[in-house]
């Protein structure tokens, strides 16, 4: 069985760098810096944690793609698709978890990026203006589902691994967003929510909707 790093990829390099200086600052004897220093590495260490998680067994659930808060549930346009559909949007912030999992088994059938701006990724409004990567994912059953990871006011970088033509499993890790950000479904208008706004969600454990209508 392979071991799930507790520690994403993405952010060896941060942790690396936050490390040599604040040993460096210790040596040095700049307690002050230094006891700042540590505290910074103690965030971006708490920032880049990716627990493994345990997708429940429910077929026709759709699981949350982001560790969060639910801002927004409702009946939206699929501005990737062009159709009527439900969104539900999950907020990460700064503590939050921020490796992105795949909400359904679906094969990966087209990916979309725009250059955005970046609002608060809370509003309503970065949605349709800030920096964003979507995906379309087909389920075997045919459900269409459109997964968009959103940049933040403070996120500059969404990393997104896989690409049409490839197969994404229930929870599995596809992409990563630096530092506080959101993700956007857009599930077929008969899907019936099963997370209403204000709700904590955990990538991968929390249903968010049901594609059984």
């Amino acid at each position: 069985m392979t071991r799930h790093p507790l520690i994403a990829r993405e952010g060896w390099p941060f942790l690396a760098a936050a490390f040599v200086v604040a040993l460096a600052l210790s040596l040095a004897g700049w307690w002050i810096l230094a006891v700042v220093a540590w505290l910074a590495f103690a965030f971006v260490l708490q920032f880049f944690r990716d627990p493994p998680r345990k997708a429940p067994a429910a077929p026709d659930a759709v699981l949350a793609p982001a560790d969060g808060r639910i801002v927004s549930v409702g009946p939206a346009r699929d501005p990737f698709l062009d159709r009527d559909a439900l969104r539900i949007s999950v907020f990460m912030n700064v503590f939050n978890v921020h490796s992105n999992r795949s909400p359904v088994d679906a094969e990966v059938r087209n990916a979309w990026y725009h250059r955005g701006s970046f609002v608060n990724a809370a509003l309503d409004k970065a949605s349709l203006e800030n920096e964003r990567n979507a995906l379309e994912l087909v389920t075997p059953s045919g459900a269409t589902v459109t997964c968009v990871q959103i940049a933040g006011l403070v996120a500059r970088r969404i990393l997104c691994y896989v690409k049409p033509g490839d197969r994404v499993a229930r929870g599995q890790r596809y992409g990563f967003i630096r530092f506080g950000s959101r993700v956007d479904l857009y599930l077929p208008p008969t899907a019936v929510p099963r997370a209403r706004v204000g709700d904590k969600v955990y990538a991968t454990e929390s249903v968010v909707a049901s594609l059984a209508g």
